[in-house]
């Protein structure tokens, strides 16, 4: 048995159902889980001779660990291509379209690594991942390997694009797989890889890429196959203006309506995006209870619009944050995305009929920080076991030091606050599964320095590729 005692933080925000905040506590974390919540009265020196490791957390705010329930990895080699920095949605796609055609396997595995290296150096300890496209022998086990290696919690999606250009789809016809093809390897990935026991390191759910590049008959066929086998189902909706008009001229249907009709609403689903979701979409996905993937980075990078989150949450629709592709981001850094999100939510108020009504409490900072931890683990199905520091919950953690540069002037007055308020610091230690992954501010599971070199290599590798066979 391996024990880890966390020592009397300078704050703990437990995240429970009473926003429990416990100054000068500390945290006893047993094989992977969360032990005790040991309160600052209590004496704790003969633990402290027991257990095999000691942080000492005086300085440290420690968080349940950052969920990210929306990203493509494979797309940290694309960052800042020149040539779609100032696209929307259907430009951009069609501008790294050509360039993702030459996606390897090693590609794949070294900018997963890359991706969740981010992640984890930002306080996040679980993410899902929704790669989408599988050139020259790319398969879906590429990512979760680099899961492994790393230490990320991981919920890898099988995404799919069957219907191109000559079909009425947006992606060309060389990068679209055939159907029975998808649905047999999705099935070959739940068996080999799903495990659903408590405390999992690993998920796999269904995901075929869009209205945009799969057929009707795939979203059905595939919503059976993950119920079959009892996994979660993704995929993107109502994400610009753009995906709505495509949605109407081609099923003639709103977004909502869409998912609805081919049994893609309930609470084993989540979408990304939904900036454009209708009164009566919201409604649905309320009463269905299903999920949303806020992005808003992407969604302002790419222009695509404003989800009216505050609207959502009181409505009752499930939210989690997701970073989105690096390619559209361009960063993966969660507690960055909280920030973003409570910021966008206070500007989008004010745009809104009347906005002048509301005011910043709507999006609080503790608000933000609740959708980044709760709201991602019941968006990926996992609020049983993440997104709380609660006895009995896998001990995965995230620590930021409150004596930063960042944080001086803040964190003196609210800890928790200054996180979100202040400008976003990387996580001094992140603890996934009880395992120490981040410490002092470094990844602890692989070597950076050549695995940085090398993603780079590859990313000009990419990109030369695809200049060449234009």
């Amino acid at each position: 048995m391996t024990t880890l005692l966390i020592h009397r933080a300078r704050c703990i925000a437990t995240m429970d159902d009473a926003n429990t905040e416990l100054p000068g506590a500390s945290l006893l974390i047993r094989d992977g889980r969360i032990e005790r919540l040991i309160p600052a009265s209590e004496n704790v020196d003969e633990l402290l001779k027991q257990v095999d490791e000691v942080i000492d957390a005086r300085r440290h705010v420690v968080v349940p660990g950052l969920i990210n329930t929306h990203h493509h990895m494979y797309q940290s080699l694309t960052r800042a291509i020149p040539s779609v920095q100032n696209a929307e949605l259907f430009s951009w796609l069609q501008g790294l379209y050509p360039i993702w055609v030459g996606l390897t396997p090693e590609m794949v595995r070294v900018s997963g690594q890359v991706a969740m290296a981010e992640l984890l150096l930002s306080g996040c300890t679980t993410s899902s991942d929704h790669l989408y496209i599988y050139p020259n022998g790319v398969r879906l086990d590429d990512s979760i390997e680099a899961a492994h290696t790393i230490g990320m919690r991981f919920t890898a999606t099988r995404g799919s694009m069957s219907m191109g250009e000559s079909q009425g789809g947006l992606p060309p016809d060389r990068v679209v797989e055939q159907e029975p093809a998808i649905l047999k390897e999705t099935q070959r990935l739940i068996e080999t890889w799903h495990d659903a026991s408590y405390g999992s390191m690993t998920h796999v759910a269904v995901a075929p890429c869009s209205p945009f590049s799969v057929s009707q008959d795939l979203m059905r066929e595939s919503a059976k196959l993950a119920r079959a086998h009892g996994v979660r189902l993704h995929t993107h909706l109502a994400e610009n203006d753009h995906d709505i008009a495509y949605t109407r001229e081609k099923f003639n249907c709103t977004p909502a309506q869409y998912a609805q009709d081919l049994g893609w609403v309930g609470d084993d689903v989540w979408h990304a995006h939904g900036v454009k979701l209708d009164d009566e979409g919201t409604y649905l996905f309320a009463k269905t209870r299903t999920g949303i993937a806020h992005c808003p980075c992407s969604n302002m990078r790419l222009a695509s619009g404003i989800l009216p989150l505050r609207k959502m949450l009181d409505a009752g629709v499930p939210i989690g944050l997701g970073v989105d592709g690096s390619a559209s981001n361009d960063a993966a850094h969660l507690l960055n995305e909280a920030r973003q999100a409570m910021l966008l939510a206070r500007v989008g108020k004010a745009l809104e009929p009347f906005g002048c009504d509301h005011g910043p409490a709507d999006m609080t900072p503790r608000d933000a920080l609740r959708l980044a931890t709760r709201g991602g683990a019941e968006v990926l199905g996992r609020a049983h076991e993440l997104g709380q520091i609660k006895e009995g919950y896998c001990a995965d953690i995230a620590m930021f030091r409150t004596d930063t540069l960042s944080m001086t002037g803040g964190a003196v007055h609210d800890p928790v606050g200054a996180l979100l308020l202040c400008a976003s610091d990387n996580a001094d230690y992140t603890i996934v599964n009880g395992r120490v992954v981040v410490r002092q501010g470094q990844i602890t599971t692989v070597d950076m320095g050549p695995l940085i070199e090398r993603h780079n290599q590859l990313a000009v590798q990419l990109a030369l590729a695809s200049n060449s066979s234009a």
